[in-house]
């Protein structure tokens, strides 16, 4: 795979979990609790990904048991991930949960360093304060309110933080050699199987099984539990870990131009500010890769003309 199909497919991945608000929001608004709405949601996920998985007939010869457990043990954290996100949310303003959570950035490289033993760049250090500098302006805490602010909700906001930052950094590194539709299957069933465990089915309302929660439970697997997955499995191990970082940061600025413009909120100047920010430190490294090849060809052309 290309470097910047690649980068390409992660964005999409990291992007689609900017939808996600809309479905769990019209779902609440529905009166659907949190518990129905994340376990259909994990069910409807691992059918869909294991029947695609399954008619294209993987290939399963780079399968074992330990590679099996340490996929669906990763995926546990992107279920994680959800659960924590929106409980904070439970006791915080949207904009202040947003933060929180958006601290993966940060915590992504300090996962390189303690694992891979890998130092960042003085690009990735730019790149990661510029996007937290981006994050703080279009999460609009300038105006959020932070009085008040339970412990409980600190604590849930950084876990989720923790959680998508380990999601980003084990797609990238677990059994990469699997085909990545059985990668992305085994990561939601791992997910599907904790979330069993914290909201067991027989919590949930009989009504529920002909509701249109399916319908908004759906929309969140696709956006939440499908795409980011399937496509990080394809796309992270051509990557590394600083950029995919990096690159995950997109998902905020797709929340709010989709907030915007299906959800009609209201977006300040501030935040769109921090949206073009967020973008530039995108695309910091690859800017950089662009002026090193360009500058490298050149090089080589002067070299190739000064030999006699």
């Amino acid at each position: 795979m290309k470097y910047w199909q690649a980068i390409l497919l992660f964005s999409i991945g990291a992007s689609s979990f900017g939808a996600t608000p809309v479905f769990s929001k019209w779902g609440f608004a529905a009166g659907f609790s949190l518990s129905e709405i994340i376990w259909i949601q994990m069910l409807l996920a691992s059918v869909i990904l294991w029947s695609i998985a399954l008619l294209k007939k993987p290939n399963w010869e780079n399968i074992n048991r330990k590679k099996i457990l340490s996929l669906m043990l990763s995926g546990t954290l992107g279920g994680l991930t959800n659960v924590l996100y929106y409980a904070s949310m439970l006791y915080l303003p949207a904009s202040i949960a947003v933060v929180l959570v958006f601290q993966f950035v940060w915590i992504g490289v300090l996962y390189e360093f303690l694992f891979s033993k890998k130092l960042p760049s003085k690009t990735t250090l730019l790149s990661v304060i510029l996007t937290l500098v981006g994050v703080f302006l279009a999460s609009n805490v300038i105006e959020g309110n932070f009085s008040n602010v339970p412990m409980i909700a600190i604590i849930l906001g950084f876990g989720s933080a923790f959680c998508f930052a380990g999601f980003i950094y084990s797609s990238g590194r677990v059994a990469k050699d699997v085909d990545p539709f059985l990668r992305s299957s085994f990561m939601v069933s791992g997910s599907l199987i904790l979330m069993t465990f914290l909201f067991p089915p027989t919590s949930i309302a009989a009504e529920t099984i002909t509701s249109s929660v399916w319908f908004y439970s759906l929309g969140v697997a696709v956006f939440g539990s499908i795409l980011p997955p399937l496509l990080f499995a394809i796309s992270a191990p051509h990557l590394p870990n600083s950029l995919c970082t990096i690159l995950g940061a997109i998902e905020l600025p797709v929340a709010i131009i989709i907030a915007k413009l299906v959800l009609e909120e209201s977006v300040s100047p501030l935040q769109w500010v921090g949206v073009i920010i967020i973008m530039i430190c995108m695309s910091i490294n690859e800017i950089k890769g662009m002026i090193t090849r360009l500058f490298n060809k050149n090089l080589n052309k002067k070299i190739d003309r000064s030999i006699p």
